[in-house]
């Protein structure tokens, strides 16, 4: 078991959970401002690792739900908080938590996302239904993926599956320095809000996210090309596809929007 450092007072920082602690009380009460939450807010908080994020959502929630991985930290949480009735902390892995069974039918999202499970939990984030604002705190090159717009370097599968049901806002950028022990990347602070109306309904998510991953296997093919292959189409019926969802056949994914793609998928 890979660990750092520890510091006094403090439970071993477990290098395998991806830890990396901020403590700059600027920039955590940002990240709270981003999410904006009142009294009457229920805030899941997605690995509260020592709380210091926790202390301020706590002050201006109306109810905190703490989940923390690491069993010695989430001891220390709750100890920390058992006089407060508004706060419950769960010790478990987030990706094998039902988090609305635990936020109840209407509550926000936040939290230091570990840079190795970062799209797997922005995905069970975006489940339906999603939580009124999420605001997740992640390496800034997954945050500029996440907000990149059709035909930008950064634009990709991601960006095309998380606007599918939400608008993402980049919020700021963290410099590497802010954490302990610092990671070797900047973060970011991006923001989630489902969208009205869905492109894509609930059930079909999985497998539009697929479609949309395996389009970008080849971003650099052709449109006519990348629909033959990905769905073993003729060259007339991908043509006639295209046609219909008026798309060019010469293009290439990274150059079709969110609503172009979820069009086409709605065709197939």
């Amino acid at each position: 078991m890979a660990r750092a450092p520890r510091e006094r007072g403090q439970p071993p920082v477990l290098k395998k959970y991806g830890q990396h602690f901020l403590s700059d009380e600027r920039i955590l009460a940002a990240i709270v401002d981003a999410l904006a939450p009142t009294e009457s807010d229920t805030v899941v908080e997605v690995g509260a690792g020592r709380g210091s994020l926790t202390d301020i959502l706590v002050e201006r929630s109306g109810r905190v739900v703490a989940v923390e991985i690491d069993r010695a930290l989430a001891k220390q949480l709750g100890e920390r908080y058992r006089n407060k009735p508004n706060v419950q902390v769960v010790q478990g892995d987030v990706l094998e938590t039902d988090l609305h069974a635990i936020g109840g039918p209407d509550f926000l999202l936040i939290g230091n996302v570990p840079y190795y499970i970062t799209t797997p939990i922005v995905f069970k984030a975006l489940e339906p239904p999603i939580p009124r604002r999420s605001v997740f705190l992640v390496q800034r090159e997954v945050a500029e993926r996440m907000a990149a717009k059709a035909d930008a370097e950064a634009y990709g599968a991601l960006s095309v599956n998380v606007a599918a049901v939400a608008n993402t806002e980049l919020v700021m950028t963290v410099p590497a320095g802010a954490f302990h022990p610092p990671p070797k990347v900047e973060s970011a602070v991006i923001r989630l809000t489902p969208r009205v109306t869905p492109l894509v309904n609930a059930e079909s998510l999985p497998a539009f996210r697929a479609f949309v991953q395996a389009a970008f296997g080849l971003r650099r093919k052709q449109m006519l090309r990348v629909l033959r292959t990905v769905k073993a189409l003729s060259p007339e019926k991908a043509s006639a596809l295209l046609d219909q969802a008026g798309i060019d056949p010469t293009v290439r994914p990274e150059v079709l929007s969110p609503e172009q793609f979820a069009t086409l998928f709605a065709l197939l």
